[in-house]
């Protein structure tokens, strides 16, 4: 009976070390924004750690069919482990697009765009950390706030930039190209605001 028994700690080892990689993924990212191009080493980078992050990922649904009793809810570690497997995923997925649409420029809004992404994951980071704790309220409900200003802000952004692109971007191409990518770096922000509203139902349930 007791190997059936958890050790809890395990599923919020698990996650910590999750969204790490979802933050390793945002730092990736955010250097190939600045450089404003894609070359092999920054491809296979990202690819390693959407790897490891995927390894971590069937860990966690290994163990949740295996554990009898679980920390939080099943379904929320279960949300929880799919929604930071999806940040690490759509932010590759503006990697390899940039390189299958031969993108050789820096681009201003999507530099912004990287360094929000980079803030939103170290906010999301803080609310799961905080989850090992749930008198950590304080900080996990900071956390996500500021997860969702940055979402907001991301919004903006978003709209100025396509703005910008109809108004002086005469190429259809071009165009197209360039309205996926932002679309795109606005879904992982979308993203992360999923995973914090995941993270407020579980404090309010263990409140």
């Amino acid at each position: 009976m007791f190997n059936f028994l958890p050790k809890e700690f395990n599923f919020f080892d698990l996650m910590e070390k999750q969204v790490g990689f979802a933050a390793e993924a945002a730092k990736a990212f955010k250097e190939v924004a600045a450089k404003g191009a894609v070359s092999d080493e920054s491809i296979n980078k990202l690819q390693d750690i959407e790897h490891q992050g995927d390894d971590v990922t069937h860990t966690i649904l290994e163990q949740l069919d295996k554990t009898f009793i679980t920390p939080i809810d099943r379904e929320d570690i279960h949300a929880l482990a799919k929604e930071l497997d999806d940040i690490i995923d759509m932010t590759c997925t503006i990697a390899s697009r940039m390189k299958i649409y031969r993108v050789d420029r820096i681009d201003k809004y999507l530099v912004e765009f990287a360094d929000i992404i980079e803030e939103s994951v170290s906010s999301v980071n803080c609310a799961i950390k905080g989850m090992r704790n749930m008198k950590n309220v304080k900080q996990i409900y900071m956390a996500c706030v500021e997860v969702n200003r940055l979402e907001n802000a991301g919004d903006k952004l978003r709209d100025v930039a396509l703005g910008d692109l109809f108004d002086n971007q005469k190429d259809p191409i071009e165009i197209i190209k360039w309205k996926e990518i932002y679309q795109e770096a606005e879904t992982v922000l979308d993203i992360c605001e999923d995973v914090t509203n995941v993270v407020e139902s579980i404090v309010v349930k263990n409140a």
